[in-house]
């Protein structure tokens, strides 16, 4: 499944409030005045200071924002008068905004722009801000305040924002460990620790492998099939890493290179194949076998003291799924179609390997490159017909904007006098349909060695009426950049990712929610997908591929014979996608319903013995990530979730049918989707939002369909 992912952050509970209305004079109180963070950024939206901020003013702001809640935290739980609403849940809302300000900004920097002092205060601040959400959430007097008046909520008159925020604040300590004894809040906040460190190592040595693991080759006809901006790009990369006169192939996060579906060579393919598998498992300063092993048993033990039977049970309480047996079932269910489908679609490739006379069996790293082979024979067209369509542009504001424009009445200004923190990076106001603004959007949109991979959004600032403020919301991908002067020219699968990241800015842009944290995509984690993916679907909508589809030369469109082509080949190597993405959800959950004696020594031969028992070791299809580079698994933000785009693909294959049964790219349709769902945050149940959206439950029919799992 070639879906991007959303950043989640997760440290204390500063990081899911805004960045907004600290009291001036605590602030200054806590930082030198020369420290930028000490004081609201007077920038438009509280938009961060970007050349005022360095390095060095983060540890001291982390410092002074971690006091300055517990403080605050101090005050509401000594609070001499009886628990309300108003001093004990509302305070807990507003406090912690310094450590909100500079959480965030740090968060972002650090995975879009990050360097080895950046890297240094995730180490150090990792377990200190563990430590920090344990003294807030592991404080028996606030809990008690707080289920005080949860266990009268319904004497308090309160409106259903409210009490939602109510029963999400008791949650959510129950889920911390704030019922646990004195003795075994220890040992759970020793737990916290180690677990935030041991995240920090996998994500920082996952980076790291990425970039050492990268294709060196010593001539130009060893890329043969790449484009030549393609080649040029890979000779400026050698040239930066002191390699002249040699080409670098940078890596990808996930399994599967871009460059595997073009590169002729079938050894250079298998050694770009076999770096990318080695990544995290090859021995080295980089291995994360220890890591995962350590981070498997830690998470097991910290369930089991919360009192259930593994991590992912803990974890999938307080998602849609709700339990590891939904999940389980709903990927036993796909697996043996999907599996199935891609045995097809293999026995099809090695004709078309038999055909060119390849004289070798079908192997993971041909797949992609004989698949483009099939579908042109199939459909009669390939990915280079494609790209000169796709620039990135034209993508951006003919498309993506554009169809948020006619869906929304959005309408966009790009500005040049805001800071920002690379000079790639572009900024824009962004108005509603009344002409007022709206939000501010940052597209930070190239590939870059200190940047993580794949693609994500996330906030700088988030709405709340309570704060009174707006989104500053960024979305993130990694499109490698061309030489200077070559236009941008993206694959389909990129068009796709930008109509889906920005489907996660619109989320947070048209929050319209009190309290902080409700705010945008503060919903569960197998729910947030769900919007970004539904707003996949105008990629490809008759109107709004027509307004952006234009060669990047010309100015002409995109033949409508390519465009039905495109349209036709949408279920083409379905069985492949479903196959990697269904093996590294099961790698994601096997690893997670672990008890701590199931824990084994040995991670490679524990994730080929899972994907065999799941039913989907098929070598030609490798997981999309193998467990040593699992970052959504092993880095925090998706451990036991990787499940959630499938989840979430049901509610948006559903939703895709509305609009098309409701006629589409109209106004009408996404003002109501706006004013049930999109804006709503997480106000209320999930699903419950879902089925005021559709009238009732989810059908998982469209889904099916999509895939092409339906005559399995």
């Amino acid at each position: 499944m070639n879906r991007p992912h959303l950043l989640i952050v997760a440290a204390s509970l500063a990081l899911i409030q805004p960045a907004f209305a600290v009291p001036a004079a605590a602030a200054a109180a806590a930082l030198e005045a020369s420290n930028p963070f000490a004081r609201i950024s007077t920038l438009p939206f509280h938009y961060p200071a970007f050349d005022k901020i360095k390095d060095a003013h983060f540890l001291p702001a982390f410092a002074a924002g971690m006091r300055e809640q517990l403080r605050e935290v101090d005050g509401i739980a000594g609070n001499p008068q009886p628990a309300t609403f108003a001093n004990t849940i509302v305070a807990m809302e507003r406090s912690g905004q310094l450590l909100t300000r500079v959480s965030a900004t740090f968060e972002n920097l650090q995975t879009a722009n990050t360097n080895d002092k950046l890297d240094a205060i995730d180490t150090e601040m990792s377990p200190r801000l563990a430590a920090h959400k344990d003294a807030i959430f592991l404080n028996d007097k606030l809990y008690q305040r707080v289920k005080s008046l949860f266990d009268k909520r319904a004497t308090l008159g309160l409106d259903a924002e409210s009490a939602y925020l109510l029963e999400r604040y008791n949650k959510d300590f129950a889920l911390a460990g704030a019922k646990l004894s004195a003795a075994d809040k220890e040992k759970l906040k020793a737990y916290n620790g180690q677990i935030a460190s041991l995240q920090t190592a996998f994500a920082q040595n996952t980076l790291k492998e990425i970039n050492a693991s990268a294709l060196v080759v010593a001539s130009r006809a060893e890329l043969a099939g790449m484009d030549a901006a393609g080649i040029d790009a890979a000779a400026a990369e050698a040239k930066q890493r002191g390699l002249d006169g040699k080409f670098v192939v940078a890596l990808g996060n996930t399994t599967g290179q871009a460059p595997l579906a073009v590169l002729t060579n079938r050894a250079v393919r298998e050694r770009l194949m076999a770096a990318s598998l080695a990544r995290g498992s090859r021995g080295g300063e980089f291995d994360n076998r220890d890591v995962v092993l350590r981070l498997a048993k830690l998470r097991a033990e910290r369930a089991a003291l919360l009192g259930y039977p593994n991590y992912a049970a803990y974890s999938l309480v307080d998602q849609t799924a709700k339990t590891t047996a939904a999940v389980n079932g709903l990927l036993a269910e796909l697996a043996k179609p999907a599996v199935g489908n891609a045995r097809k679609e293999a026995a099809e490739i090695q004709k078309a390997i038999d055909a060119d006379k390849g004289g070798f069996q079908l192997g993971a790293a041909d797949w992609d490159f004989y698949a483009s082979k099939v579908r042109a024979a199939q459909f009669n067209f390939d990915e280079s017909q494609l790209k000169p369509y796709f620039e990135l542009n034209n993508v951006l504001t003919n498309g993506v904007f554009f169809a948020a424009g006619k869906l929304y009445g959005l309408t966009f200004k790009e500005r040049k006098d805001l800071p920002v923190y690379d000079p790639d990076v572009r900024v824009f106001d962004v108005f509603d349909a009344n002409g007022k603004q709206l939000a501010i959007f940052i597209a930070d949109m190239y590939a870059r060695s200190n940047k993580k991979g794949g693609a994500w959004m996330n906030e700088y600032v988030s709405q709340s009426g309570l704060m009174g403020t707006r989104s500053v919301v960024a979305n993130h991908l990694n499109i490698p950049k061309p030489p200077a002067g070559e236009p941008t020219l993206l694959t389909y699968d990129e068009v796709r990712t930008a109509f889906h990241e920005f489907g996660h800015a619109l989320h947070g842009m048209f929050s319209n929610v009190k309290y902080p944290r409700f705010a945008g995509t503060n919903v569960p984690r197998d729910f947030v997908e769900y919007p970004s993916q539904v707003n996949e679907m105008w990629a490809v909508w008759p109107d709004v591929l027509a307004n952006y589809a234009r060669h990047y030369k010309t100015g002409a469109p995109m033949p409508r014979e390519l465009l039905d082509k495109v349209l036709a080949a949408q279920k083409f190597n379905q069985g492949f996608k479903t196959t990697e993405y269904l093996a590294a959800s099961l790698l994601d959950q096997r690893w997670h319903q672990l008890t701590p004696a199931q824990v084994p020594t040995d991670v490679l031969a524990f994730e080929a013995a899972a994907l065999r028992d799941g039913g989907v070791d098929f070598a030609p299809v490798p997981p999309r990530y193998r467990t040593t580079y699992f970052s959504h698994s092993f880095s925090g933000g998706y451990s036991a979730g990787y499940y959630a785009y499938l989840w979430a693909e049901k509610l948006d294959a559903d939703t895709v049918e509305w609009f098309k049964e409701n006629g589409g790219l109209l106004r009408k349709n996404g003002d109501y989707f706006r004013k049930t769902l999109l804006s709503r945050g997480g106000t209320m149940d999930a699903l419950d939002m879902f089925r005021i959206f559709r009238g009732r439950d989810p059908k998982i029919a469209p889904l099916l369909e999509r895939r092409g799992l339906t005559a399995n």
